[in-house]
């Protein structure tokens, strides 16, 4: 029936520590290692997302800094260009002003002349109206 055979359990036996032996050198061991180094690089990764965490948020400050620097300096540019508009606006308007009072001065004295001539005008030609009417009246 069955038989155990003391030299096939041995060689049996001896091949099977053989090949424990082999396998844990050849794939156990690197496997292990490389778990090993596996588990320290996903350490190393944890700590610098933590320590990028901490640029990150000191970045994100500068940037609102920087913002807010540019946003005031913006706002100042601008009421600085508003004021300089309104004053070359104003300074347009006065010489205007002076320019439209000149001519309206000289309308007033060239319309005055124009009354003045228009009143000698008539005064020197009263005497022919009176001669008119005293003709109209004559004939009626």
């Amino acid at each position: 029936m069955l038989d155990i055979n003391p030299i096939l359990l041995l060689a049996t036996f001896v091949v099977f520590l053989s090949l424990i032996a082999v396998l844990n050198s050849w794939l156990y061991n690197p496997l292990f290692a490389y778990m090993n180094k596996r588990d320290e690089d996903i350490k190393k990764d944890l700590q610098q997302v933590g320590s990028n965490d901490d640029e990150i948020n000191e970045l994100t400050r500068k940037a609102q800094t920087i913002v807010m620097d540019a946003k005031l300096e913006a706002a100042a540019l601008r009421e600085k260009v508003i004021a300089d508009a309104k004053e070359l606006a104003e300074s347009k308007l006065e010489t205007k002003r002076a320019e439209l009072a000149k001519e309206y001065l000289e309308f007033e004295q060239s319309l005055a002349k124009s009354k003045d001539e228009l009143t000698q005008d008539l005064m020197s030609q009263v005497p022919l109206f009176k001669e008119a009417v005293k003709a109209k009246f004559s004939q009626i």
